[in-house]
């Protein structure tokens, strides 16, 4: 698993300085948009591309994205 992961041409990644967010870039790292901000799923810890969906494992449990993250 991954704090980064590539999903066709977007960068998903866990925010380095805080866990409950999740951030994307699509212009290779040059900038980063909040894509969830919050606590209702915990920190998060670990990201990994399971092809058809994006697993996110956190301190409240496994949660998943069908929708590319």
């Amino acid at each position: 698993m991954s704090q980064m992961i590539n999903i066709r041409e977007k960068l998903i990644r866990i925010n380095p300085s805080n866990s409950h967010k999740i951030e994307y870039s699509k212009t290779s790292v040059k900038s980063w948009h909040t894509d969830y901000s919050g606590s209702s799923y915990g920190n998060f810890s670990d990201l990994t591309d399971n092809s058809k969906e994006v697993l996110a494992n956190t301190s409240k449990g496994l949660f998943y994205s069908a929708t590319n993250g």
